[in-house]
């Protein structure tokens, strides 16, 4: 690898490949020791949430989550290329004891904007729809919340004009736009004032993606779990499924360049980054969840040769339904949940 990805003192090369390596440290270390400035064109992670509960993997506290992350931005900001782009996938929290959220993932943007320079290129939303009902007292028990099941993406960028094209993620063609493309559509004005021309009929050949990625974390870790399993390793708690760093990695950079992952986990990004032909980096504090990675790089693919980082895959997103809107439903708690419900064996035995 080039000089400036050359061995940091404190920092383990744990997994080696032609394009990539895992470093076994601290993530600060290596960016301090091993990375020039100005080196890397994406940094692609999920850092640890700020959480109440405590995880296994070491998150911070979301009251104390903004001054954890500062060290690691002023680093984000030297390393990255001027055309580069930081893209950190984040999940909310709950307060603690009420069914209220926390703005910590909020606030950590506005920092990182305001205090250290970085453009919000756009927000994106990462839906899960694998993820179980939580949290669970709100919304099982009493049933006063909706699942939680989405997590903010912030693209961030040192410059207002990082090297990004859409037309590398398009996806398919939606069955309502297939029939317009056949059928044909006449140019009118719509309803809400856009003004539909005669070239919103032409046939791309595929359709630019929203900012909402569909992708559910449980088959494509398959083959890492049975690894894990197989060799007594705990799996990583929290992966992302390889469709999220793939739909990045896919947009903002090139064969050749070098992706960044401080946060690494289970090394998806790393994967991703080597099917489709990028330098890569990642780090992970945990030797076993750096133990477990190894899955990731055992696997050769199908060819042998380099292939493209994953797309998301297409879901539905479920639509609120007016039938029951019309029925009314049942009839809302006036304290707003702030008591706890009988349980289900109570209000029978209650008549």
């Amino acid at each position: 690898m080039a000089a400036n990805l050359a061995v940091a003192q404190r920092a383990a090369v744990a997994i080696e490949t032609a394009l990539g390596r895992v470093y076994w440290a601290d993530s600060l270390d290596v960016m301090r020791e091993a990375c020039a400035s100005g080196s890397v064109d994406l940094i692609m992670t999920s850092p640890p949430f700020g959480l109440v509960r405590k995880k296994d993997y070491g998150n911070a506290d979301a009251w104390d989550y903004l001054d954890w992350f500062r060290p690691f931005a002023e680093h984000f900001r030297r390393i990255l290329k001027d055309n580069g782009s930081l893209v950190i996938d984040i999940g909310g929290a709950w307060e603690p004891g009420q069914p209220t959220r926390s703005l910590y993932h909020f606030k950590l943007l506005i920092m990182l904007c305001e205090e250290y320079g970085f453009h919000l290129a756009q927000e994106f939303y990462w839906w899960n729809p694998s993820k179980l009902p939580t949290p669970a007292e709100w919304v099982n028990i009493r049933r006063i919340r909706v699942k939680d099941a989405v997590n903010c993406v912030w693209w961030l960028s040192r410059s207002p004009w990082p090297k990004a094209s859409n037309r590398r993620v398009l996806q398919p063609y939606s069955d309502s736009m297939q029939v317009l493309l056949r059928d044909g559509y006449k140019a009118m004005k719509r309803p809400s004032g856009h003004d539909i021309s005669t070239k919103f009929a032409l046939n791309n050949g595929a359709a630019i993606p929203p900012n909402i990625i569909a992708a559910a974390n449980t088959e494509s870790n398959t083959a890492y779990l049975r690894y894990c399993k197989h060799h007594g390793i705990a799996a990583h708690p929290a992966r992302f499924p390889a469709e999220l760093p793939g739909f990045f990695i896919q947009m903002l950079t090139d064969p050749g360049d070098l992706v960044l992952d401080p946060f690494a986990g289970s090394c998806v990004t790393g994967e991703v980054a080597e099917r489709g032909a990028r330098r890569w980096v990642c780090v992970e504090m945990m030797e076993e969840y750096v133990e477990g990675a190894r899955a990731r790089f055992c696997r050769p693919s199908s060819d042998g040769q380099p292939g493209q980082p994953a797309a998301p895959a297409q879901y539905r997103l479920s639509k609120p339904g007016l039938q029951a809107l019309a029925e009314g439903g049942e009839p809302l708690s006036p304290d707003g949940g702030r008591v706890r419900p009988a349980s289900a064996k109570r209000r029978a035995e209650q008549g």
